[in-house]
């Protein structure tokens, strides 16, 4: 009785544990074709403007001409998308710049400084700020950041820096907690043996803890990176969308996901204006994928260094 009772039993486990393995193996391979069918869309509706438009991509990547409208009789559609690539690039970079500093640093805060504050009360305020819409981040900066820049600098507010403000306190959540995780997940006999060779914990942090969390803290930045040149509309609010690269950080500008959402509902599809606006979306994929590729290659090479 006892033998079938156990044979019954392990019966169940095999049974459950297929079950089980199927569902993952399931789910896994659907989130694979969901990826695959995404880049294969998104790949033949931007490549359209080459194959069926016939507009050179050098000419789309380095042409400042952006009249899609334009009649045939005036010399056609004009697509070129370099004041949108150098909007995007020039508003992000910045915004990583000012919000990097500050993501680590309250990240080593809240991991070797101040534990305890940092796990009461700074990670739940960073979830909250995760959690904040995009449009909330975009409203607070046209009431409150573009009036600021236009009384204290002049022109109309709408600019470059506010663009990256916004864009800086956006990505500083993302940064901030791939780089407490990182942190946290250096062992205590690093810090031990550092100690025990007479060093401050100062000296401890700046020459091995943040060494050693450098691939993780690097994987914060590409997120928040990536967070910078995806994030459309808070940006859109503040930016000005001039159709002009800025020379200064208080001109106007455009970036692509704010003309992608702009125009994107007034195209018809098929048009050149149309393919074009599915080619920047293709770019910021492409873009995407290069950042991720290369911050690895870094975390990586400093892997092997260290």
């Amino acid at each position: 009785m006892l033998r079938g009772q156990n044979k019954k039993m392990s019966f169940n486990s095999i049974k459950n544990e297929f079950a089980g393995r199927s569902m993952v193996t399931f789910f896994g391979a659907f989130l694979i074709l969901l990826t695959l069918c995404l880049v294969f869309f998104i790949a033949s509706k931007g490549l359209a403007t080459f194959y069926h438009s016939h507009l050179s991509p050098l000419e789309f990547l380095f042409s400042t001409q952006w009249k899609p409208d334009r009649e045939i009789g005036e010399g056609g559609p004009a697509v070129g998308a370099a004041v949108f690539i150098i909007g995007s690039v020039l508003v992000s970079s910045v915004a990583l710049l000012i919000s990097t500093p500050f993501s680590v640093a309250l990240a080593i805060f809240m991991t070797e400084i101040s534990p305890g504050l940092g796990r009461k009360l700074l990670q739940p305020t960073i979830e909250v700020f995760v959690g904040i819409p995009s449009v909330v981040y975009g409203w607070i900066g046209l009431s409150v950041l573009v009036p600021f820049i236009r009384q204290s600098f002049g022109g109309l507010g709408f600019s470059w820096i506010a663009g990256s403000l916004v864009l800086s306190i956006m990505i500083l959540p993302t940064i901030a907690s791939v780089s407490a995780d990182a942190l946290r997940a250096i062992p205590g006999d690093y810090r031990e043996a550092s100690y025990a060779l007479g060093a401050t914990r100062w000296q401890t942090i700046r020459r091995v803890v943040l060494p050693a969390a450098a691939p993780g803290v690097l994987t914060g930045v590409v997120l928040g990176l990536a967070r910078a040149f995806g994030e459309a509309l808070a940006v859109q609010m503040v930016l000005g969308n001039t159709l002009r690269i800025p020379r200064s950080l208080f001109d106007s500008t455009v970036n692509m996901t704010s003309i992608i959402t702009m125009d994107m509902g007034n195209t018809v599809m098929g048009t050149a204006w149309n393919n074009a606006l599915w080619s920047m979306a293709l770019l910021l994929l492409i873009l995407s994928f290069i950042f991720i590729l290369a911050i690895h290659k870094i975390g990586k090479r400093r892997s092997s260094v260290k």
